[in-house]
């Protein structure tokens, strides 16, 4: 016998087997068979096995059951072929009637085949004659000849019940039950009746009605099930009346009623069934009356009833909102928590609360107070939380937005719209805690908004469309813009972009720059909620926004009201940012519909003031939204004008006047505006130029008209991801952004004339006459610092200062103005900034009090305050008239050193240069660069110091290492400490914007940068004088070190640093010294004093500091008392340790010892005795010293 092989078996051992197994001619257990392809015509069968005989003894082929001959084709398989079709011969010329003729059977061979059914013997049943013409109308209330529901096999309609009632008379059966099932029916249950106390009635009955005996197996189920049963009945009837009803209650409070209810109904329908007790079975109730049977038979046990309306208490009749009449359709059971609804609303609360509410809004977007009574015929009250308060709440109108109802998504989002209308009006700032639109926002209003613009129903799409425009457009800031483009360089903006915040990428770390991920590779790969949290415009261009609005344009054709919101939105994104503005471009046949149907070159008048569609009219908002999108940069006014033929409109609208254009006198007016607009834009780029020599004739016979449009409106709730110009109420308040402010005109004469004066540098004194003309007040216009006409005010004071004495009184007036103006200047303004840096701030001509004997009068000052006061401080103030002499000298060395520091600039001031000289071929974009904060920071006096800091301290682990100092360091220190000196001095006011506590922590920059750069003498003499102005009385009070400088997390920090500094390295330096006891005054935090005496106690032994050195007041040092126990347990530590001592710290042994005393003597007699033992007890315990005190 052969065996079968092993998994051990070698090569070897196989092939040996295999021999054996052909020697000896057993049958194989595979059959080696190649099938027949009949696609190719090969034949199967026996001749087709012979011709392969050869072939199979030359392989071996093992073909399994169902197995394919080929692997599946990953091409589409070809198209079956029908298995009739090769017995149909069919020829070119044959006719298809002819052939369907033949092919077709006849009707008559079907009808042929049907049998019809004998009906002979059936009895035919006329209808009964009546009197009446028409047959009685069934009504619903005759319920006489129906069968009854239980009797008629379930839920039927009227009609068949009564046709069942009918062939019951006839003594028929009805028509839903068998007669054969009838006859083999198994008898029914027994029922017996048990009569309780109280006429309480108690049904038994004998066969289980819950023990199925399902689970059960064997032979003996049945009766297993049986024995239970009857376990049961004996308990049953072993318990009393008030133990059977609470055990109900506990079948209750486990199953709830709707279970129990639920089986006894299907139990008293399956008792009903049958009208008559079939044969075997107990009698249903042991009673002589009929009345007690029907009423065992139909309704529960009256002690399950009981314990059921004791739980769940049913109301009568009577106090039911309604009284159900017996002809209500689906009546027969109340449903009492139903009915409550159509009671009469409790009434509002009439008192407020403290506790925070939820908000609710009429459709109008106005908020309802909890304790107004609306009437409920104005539709704001609802089955929803707190019935009796009307309005919608946010999460109702996001749950009614989704509705299948059409009119409840269009009214949800109206109102939604109007809510939003409000928040950006700022009308619930003050009622409401939070942000409206930031909660709408997190909630996801922008994606229920994007989802509903994909509706099939033009409302709904209509009223998504308006919250769209309510949720990115603000009007008054629209307004705004269009009020300030007549400005100089009006037609620059802002990119209205988020914030940017840097997000620290894990997956980064570590890589090298080569391999890390690009910023615009993590954009896409951000989902799209990411990207809507942080940026709203991104988020919904991400979500294919401008394809669906071409759509709704293109082929919805909407009303005029969506197709100016529409246009708004599209506006709104264009001023996002460049890129925004190129994909509004690239949008497919966006621009195109944009162009054909709100801007053709020809239409007709309309024929209503109101018309239904706008399309084929052109549009104000179409022109605004290409003058957005030319601003957006040099190429994309070029597509606009070349491509889709701008040019020819502008033409068209420009030469004629706007009572020619065939348009509503507004609309006329507003469309013209907009195409100036839109060429002055263009014209800033070079382009369009050739429209001056064609319409050169209509231009001032049309500008005198344009001249006079004025506009109205709205907008303030902002939030981080959707940006605005943050200016709500501007029309509200005179400025200069008002219609009838005169600065477009002013800021325009003032660019012509610096344009004409820098022709002619002889004309500048007759323009600075014109200045000074009598009746014009420049004065208020040059404090408020903007546009050309300052710039043209400076560029006269800076020629005609030196030569003209007049005008060289108010130069100090001009220089305070540039300080002022600086820190104003935005991204953009960077060739201005630069102007005022390089001409009028550190020019000594602006600086009168340099040579009029200014330091010669501070060192006046100082020698009198001194004999008043007969102090000596160390260094006294009377060095500083020669350092300011020598500032003043150095002004240029000065000016060279901030310019230094502020090359970073330069590619951003020849930006700015191009466009404030207007070099038109060089200006690439009039969006300005993105807005992150001014040109130059409130504290750019301080920029070299803190700019050395930066570059040559480095934490580590609290400490600071120092590397050395780079060449010119100590002259740029320098410099920096002159410039703060005499702005301190004589420019008080410019550094009002600096807090004291930032003055203070820039100016200890200095002790950090560098271990020994305090130490130079230049830098200690400015040092010690800016020291002696920040300590001043009137300053000291300012000075308030518990609030956090700008740019750091608290001052703490950065004394702690200070500390660490001054143990390493300050040799006892007297300057750094007071630098270091400022803090330690008794209104600052008390941390700072546990870490001199605490951590840094060390430091005590070398604060040499007197206190005529220190120049403050001891009382700020010593009043109030002390009250820190860890505190004055340190002071007294170290006055007992002797570690602090008067020859070592004055100034902190003073302190120290007068806290100790105020107190140990503050206490009673016997408390300070108990006090005096316990600090030395505490003391030995902890520092295991034993010595006499007190």
């Amino acid at each position: 016998m052969l065996r079968r092989p092993k998994p051990t078996d070698s090569e070897a051992d196989l092939l040996r087997e295999q021999e054996q197994f052909l020697v000896s001619g057993a049958p194989s257990a595979a059959n080696v068979v190649r099938r027949p392809d009949k696609r190719r015509g090969e034949a199967g069968g026996e001749a087709g096995d012979q011709n392969r005989g050869s072939e199979g003894d030359q392989r071996d082929v093992v073909t399994i059951e169902d197995l394919p001959d080929q692997l599946p084709s990953l091409t589409p398989a070809p198209p079956k072929k029908s298995r009739f079709k090769g017995s149909r011969v069919t020829f070119e010329d044959d006719d298809a009637e002819e052939r369907l003729d033949r092919h077709d059977i006849h009707i008559s061979a079907v009808l042929s085949r049907i049998v019809e059914r004998d009906t002979s013997s059936t009895p035919v049943n006329l209808p009964a004659f009546t009197g009446m013409a028409f047959p009685k109308v069934l009504h619903r209330s005759e319920t006489g000849n129906q069968v009854p529901l239980s009797l008629n096999g379930g839920k039927k309609s009227i009609f068949a019940r009564q046709i069942a009632a009918q062939r019951i008379k006839e003594g028929k059966t009805p028509l839903h039950c068998e007669p054969e099932a009838a006859q083999t029916a198994e008898p029914r249950e027994k029922h017996i009746t048990v009569l309780l106390p109280n006429t309480h009635v108690l049904t038994l009955f004998s066969g289980p009605r819950l023990i199925s005996g399902q689970g059960l197996a064997g032979p003996n189920s049945s009766g297993e099930t049986t024995r239970i049963h009857r376990e049961n009945q004996a308990k049953l009837q072993a318990m009393s009346e008030s133990e059977i009803i609470e055990e109900q209650k506990k079948l209750l409070s486990q199953l709830g009623r709707q279970s129990l209810f639920l089986h006894d109904t299907q139990s008293v329908l399956s008792s009903a069934s049958s009208s008559k007790q079939p044969e075997g079975s107990f009698p249903l109730v042991n009673r002589d009356s009929d009345s007690s049977s029907a009423a065992a038979l139909f309704q529960k046990p009256k002690v399950e009833m009981e314990a059921e309306e004791k739980e769940l208490p049913l109301q009568p009749a009577e106090d039911l909102p309604v009284k159900p009449q017996k002809e209500w359709v689906h009546m027969d059971k109340l449903e009492p928590e139903k009915l409550e609804w159509m009671r009469d609303l409790p009434a509002p609360r009439r008192k407020g609360t403290k506790k925070a509410m939820q908000a609710r809004f009429d459709f109008a977007g106005n908020l309802i107070p909890p304790t107004e009574d609306l009437p409920t015929h104005l539709g704001l009250h609802h089955h929803g939380e707190e019935p009796e308060r009307a309005g919608y709440s946010l999460q109702e109108l996001f749950l009614l937005s989704r509705s299948q109802v059409i009119q409840q998504r269009s009214l949800a989002l109206s109102t939604l719209a109007n809510i939003l209308t409000k928040a950006r009006a700022g009308e619930y700032l003050s009622v409401l805690k939070g942000s409206v639109m930031s909660t709408l926002l997190d909630a996801g209003l922008l994606f229920l908004l994007r989802f509903a613009l994909d509706d099939s129903v033009e409302g709904v799409m209509s009223a998504a469309v308006h919250a769209l425009k309510a949720l990115l457009v603000c009007e008054e800031e629209e307004e705004c813009l269009d009020c300030t483009f007549s400005w100089f360089r009006g037609l620059s903006t802002f990119p209205l972009l988020p914030s940017a915040q840097e997000e620290e990428d894990e997956e980064d770390e570590g890589l090298d720059e080569s391999m890390k991920e690009t910023a615009k590779e993590k954009e896409e790969r951000k989902s799209d909620h990411e990207v809507a949290r942080q940026d709203v415009v991104k988020g919904l261009l991400k979500m294919k926004l401008l394809p669906r609005l071409r759509y709704m344009l293109e082929v919805i054709r909407p009303s005029p009201r969506v197709v100016q919101d529409v246009l708004d939105v599209l506006t709104r994104i264009a001023r996002h940012s460049s890129s925004s503005a190129t994909q509004v471009l690239d949008c497919p046949r966006l621009m195109e519909t944009v162009m054909c149907n709100f801007l053709p070159t020809s239409w007709s008048a309309p024929s209503l003031p109101q018309p239904h569609t706008v399309h084929g009219l052109p549009l104000a908002s179409a022109m605004k939204l290409l003058r957005v999108l030319a601003a957006s940069g040099r190429h994309a006014c070029a597509r606009l004008l070349n491509s889709l033929g701008v040019s020819e409109r502008l033409s068209c609208l420009l030469s004629a006047e706007p009572r020619e254009l065939l348009l509503d006198q507004t609309q006329a007016l507003r469309i013209t505006t907009e195409a100036y607009r839109l060429w002055t834009v263009a014209a800033a780029y070079g382009q369009a130029c050739k429209l001056f020599i064609t319409l050169s004739f209509f231009i001032f016979r049309s500008s005198s008209v344009v001249c006079n449009v004025q506009s109205s409106h709205l907008g303030p709730d902002s939030i981080p991801s959707l940006p605005g110009l943050a200016c709500p109420g501007w029309r509200d308040r005179p400025g200069l952004v008002v219609p009838s402010s005169p600065f477009p005109l002013l800021s325009g004469l003032g660019l012509l004339l610096k344009t004409i004066m820098g022709i002619h540098k002889g004309l500048i004194c007759k323009v600075w006459y014109i200045l000074y003309m009598d009746g014009l007040d420049y004065s208020r216009w040059i404090i408020t610092g903007l546009g050309a006409l300052l710039d043209v005010v400076f560029f006269c004071h800076l020629v005609a200062v030196p030569i003209d004495p007049e005008v060289a009184k108010h130069a100090s007036l001009y220089h305070q103005v540039a300080l002022v103006l600086l820190p104003w200047l935005l991204p953009g303004s960077e060739y201005l900034a630069h102007e005022l840096l390089s001409t009028i701030i550190f020019s000594k001509d602006f600086i009168s009090e340099g040579h009029s004997g200014g330091p010669e009068a501070i060192e006046l000052e100082e020698l009198k305050l001194h004999e008043e006061t007969q102090h000596h401080p160390f260094p006294s103030l009377q060095t500083v008239g020669t350092i300011l002499r020598e500032a003043c000298i150095q002004l240029p060395s000065i000016r060279g050193c901030f310019l230094t520091h502020l090359a970073h600039l330069e590619s951003s001031v020849l930006v700015s240069r191009d466009a404030f000289l207007g070099r038109n071929p060089w200006i690439n974009s009039h969006l300005l660069p993105e807005l992150t904060g001014p040109t130059l920071p409130s504290d750019w006096p301080f920029l070299p110091l803190v700019s050395l800091y930066e570059r040559m301290g480095v934490s580590d682990g609290g400490g600071l290492a120092v590397e050395e100092l780079p060449p010119g360091a100590l002259p740029a220190v320098t410099h920096c400490l002159q410039w703060l000196l005499l702005l301190e001095i004589w420019r008080e006011d410019a550094l009002k914007v600096i807090p004291p506590v930032a003055k203070l922590a820039r100016l200890s920059c200095m002790f950090l940068c560098s271990s020994d750069l305090f130490l130079e003498r230049p830098v200690q003499n400015l040092i010690w004088g800016l020291f002696r102005l920040l300590t001043r009385p009137s300053k000291l009070d300012s000075l308030d070190l518990n609030i956090p400088p700008p740019g750091l997390a608290s001052f703490q920090d950065l004394y702690s640093a200070l500390l660490a500094q001054y143990e390493a390295v300050s040799f006892g330096d007297r300057l750094f010294g007071c630098w270091v006891l400022l803090p330690l005054q008794r209104r600052y935090s008390t941390a700072m004093r546990l870490a001199v005496f605490g951590e840094h106690v060390g430091m005590l032994r070398s604060l040499g500091v007197t206190l005529e050195q220190l120049g403050i007041p001891m009382e700020r040092f010593t009043s109030p008392p002390e009250d820190s126990l860890p505190l004055l347990r340190l002071y007294f530590r170290s006055l007992v340790t002797g570690t602090l001592k008067h020859c070592w710290c004055p100034v902190l042994y003073v302190v120290a010892l007068s806290h100790i005393n105020s107190f140990i003597f503050s206490q009673d007699a016997a408390a300070q005795v108990r006090l005096r033992h316990h600090l030395l007890c505490s003391f030995m315990n902890d520092e295991h010293y034993l010595f006499l005190f007190f």
